[in-house]
């Protein structure tokens, strides 16, 4: 609730639901989720989401607003799982299908794969952005690591060593990483609510492909958030010979 660029945009209504209530609506119909958790804060201001987990029968996790290494490995540990697939709320246009992908590709090379994700070369646009790792390395992770950019951004550090760690990459049919469909700011929510007003109450498994072609009808829609810049975070080093790329 406390986003510096577009304070308590998770709970900003679209169509009569939530941007929260949204995406987990969409990744509940992801056929390779066991369970979906919302690991929020435990700043007052974060009550409301604690109280809609509550009423929505959502399992939700409070830890620290910065350390969120450390609330993703408390979330994990309070649930027991073995396998943590990590989405971010601001997303209600995700696809349950592009997670599945994600995780299938990650279970295909589980014995040698320590992280999947489909955002190490984006070819997806931002705001279907899915990572796929093991707790036992989210917990080595949460063990070594100090610097705060790292611990804010729970996977840098696998990211910075694959030389260490093994990772997979996912990619889309093609290059579709111009598209902004996250939302940091009012300009991201309004193409949002823009596409989510058109497209959920017709069909509210929508997919990624039906957010496309939504696009390609409104060609002037995405001009709305442009010049929105991503918040800059120290860039992964991955060369291109240390990670793979699963078959089709």
């Amino acid at each position: 609730m406390t986003s510096t660029r577009l304070p308590g945009k998770v709970m900003l209504e679209v169509a009569g639901r939530s941007l929260l209530g949204h995406h987990i609506d969409r990744v509940r119909r992801a056929a390779t989720v066991d369970e979906v958790v919302v690991a929020t804060t435990t700043n007052a201001s974060d009550d409301v989401i604690a109280a809609w987990c509550d009423r929505e029968e959502v399992a939700v996790f409070r830890g620290s607003e910065n350390d969120v290494l450390s609330r993703y490995a408390g979330a994990a540990r309070r649930h027991d799982a073995d396998v943590i697939v990590r989405v971010t709320s601001d997303c209600p246009l995700i696809d349950p299908g592009v997670i599945d992908r994600t995780v299938r590709a990650f279970a295909a090379a589980a014995l040698e794969c320590d992280y999947a994700s489909n955002r190490i070369v984006q070819t997806y646009p931002r705001g279907l952005d899915t990572e796929v790792v093991w707790r036992s390395v989210l917990n080595t992770t949460d063990q070594e690591v100090s610097d705060p950019s790292d611990r804010e951004h729970v996977t840098l550090f696998v990211w910075r060593q694959p030389e260490r760690f093994r990772l997979v990459n996912v990619s889309a049919d093609g290059d579709y990483s111009r598209h902004r469909w996250t939302v940091d700011t009012q300009d991201d929510y309004e193409l949002v609510r823009r596409i989510l007003e058109e497209l959920y109450p017709r069909r509210p498994d929508f997919t990624f492909a039906d957010c496309l072609d939504c696009i390609r009808r409104h060609a002037d829609w995405p001009s709305i958030n442009a010049h929105v810049l991503q918040k800059e975070i120290p860039p992964p080093s991955v060369p291109p010979t240390r990670y793979r790329v699963p078959s089709r």
